[in-house]
């Protein structure tokens, strides 16, 4: 398939001398990068995967790879804490994600913002991606660009352990976080996914919201009635499940996980009379398996349907931004040192020189435009 940015997921680290020359370009282009479009038309390139892609091949690392989310974010967040663009960036991969809102708690301080509604937007965007958009993929990346006029943008990435492949989805200044939120989505398509914030699920939403008052018990004795007769079971009564779709349904529903209700989750949404899917999705102890479960029920006893559609899209893959300097593992050809030192140096001169002699930069890259690389030196790291 061409021109679909598969990242498979990679192990091993970035050498060290290849890691300093990275931090090094790193920097110079997002220096360049917020001088000529502004600290809002960086957010918005970097929530472009096609732009962030490009990024990362510019600066060394493997065209494909998952790391080519992790690393080149972290590079990214690296050299915005070290200059002062109007811009800083909070979070990470694993561990260094839970740092996210003391981050931005920071950051709004350094630019006199309210903390509080970012820190919100990061823990909603991160629930759409693992409960309300399911598609198989677990999330471990979150990194959260905010700058000094209060724009956002959000990378971050999921893996599925049993593809290998990552995941990366891309956020920026989201007017709703419940109707096709995502600016981008880049991986590979699947034939389905739990799709609960597509435009084509406000039917779905409301009649959530509405079952969510009832007792938690009555929510209960249904999933577990569907449970019963997924193993065999048929009531006496005509019961709306006995369609035969329903099997293939509950494939789908089991290739997801396991579809279990938090009974704690649906009583604080009965007791805050939760009345919006953002509300919803915000409640503690709501996870994916809590949604599974209550979307089951909605499907196959009240005929409300949720979106089966997978919103990924498929950029065009940048490769030949990899001709630069070479790859990390060798792809279109292994690190040139010397180009990659003569670039740095370059760009370094660049970045002291007037605004209109930068204009020099705009008429190189007319040059390349139109360029194609040899197909067969794209191959996969």
């Amino acid at each position: 398939m061409r021109n679909v940015a598969d990242l498979p997921l990679h192990g091993g680290h970035v050498p060290a001398w290849l890691a300093q020359r990275m931090r090094k370009l790193a920097k110079l282009v997002l220096i360049l990068a917020v001088e000529e479009y502004g600290t809002r038309g960086f957010l918005e390139r970097l929530s472009d995967p096609v732009w962030f892609q490009a990024f990362n091949n510019v600066i060394g690392m493997d065209w494909d790879s998952s790391g080519s989310t992790t690393v080149t974010a972290g590079m990214i967040k690296d050299a915005l804490w070290k200059e002062e663009l109007g811009v800083k960036a909070a979070g990470g991969k694993g561990k260094k994600s839970r740092a996210t809102p003391e981050e931005l708690k920071k950051i709004a301080e350094l630019y006199d913002l309210d903390p509080e509604p970012y820190v919100r937007t990061s823990r909603l965007v991160a629930k759409v991606d693992t409960v309300a958009l399911q598609t198989g993929y677990q999330l471990y990346h979150h990194v959260f660009f905010l700058d000094e006029e209060g724009n956002w943008a959000v990378i971050q990435q999921g893996m599925n352990e049993k593809t290998k492949l990552a995941r990366r989805v891309h956020w920026f200044d989201a007017e709703t976080f419940t109707l096709d939120p995502h600016k981008a989505i880049a991986g590979l398509k699947r034939n389905f996914a739990l799709n609960t914030v597509s435009r084509e699920a406000r039917e779905y939403q409301k009649t959530l919201l509405d079952i969510i008052q009832e007792k938690p018990e009555k929510i209960e004795r249904e999933l577990e009635s569907l449970k019963a007769m997924a193993n065999g079971y048929r009531p006496l009564v005509y019961y709306k499940p006995r369609e035969p779709w329903n099997k293939d349904l509950l494939k789908r529903y089991e290739s997801l996980g396991r579809a279990e209700l938090n009974r704690k989750a649906l009583e604080f949404a009965r007791e805050l009379s939760v009345s919006n899917y953002e509300e919803f999705l915000l409640l503690k102890g709501l996870g994916p398996s809590t949604l599974r479960a209550l979307s089951l029920v909605l499907e196959l006893i009240y005929d409300v349907h949720p979106s089966w559609k997978d919103p990924v899209t498929h950029p065009p893959d940048p490769f030949k931004f990899s001709y630069a300097v070479g790859g990390k593992d060798k792809v279109p050809f292994p690190i040139d040192k010397p180009a990659y030192d003569e670039l740095v140096s370059f760009l370094e001169e660049l970045v002291s020189r007037h605004p209109e002699e930068k204009a020099l930069l705009r008429n190189v890259t007319k040059i390349t435009k139109n360029w194609k690389f040899p197909e067969g030196e794209k191959r996969a790291t």
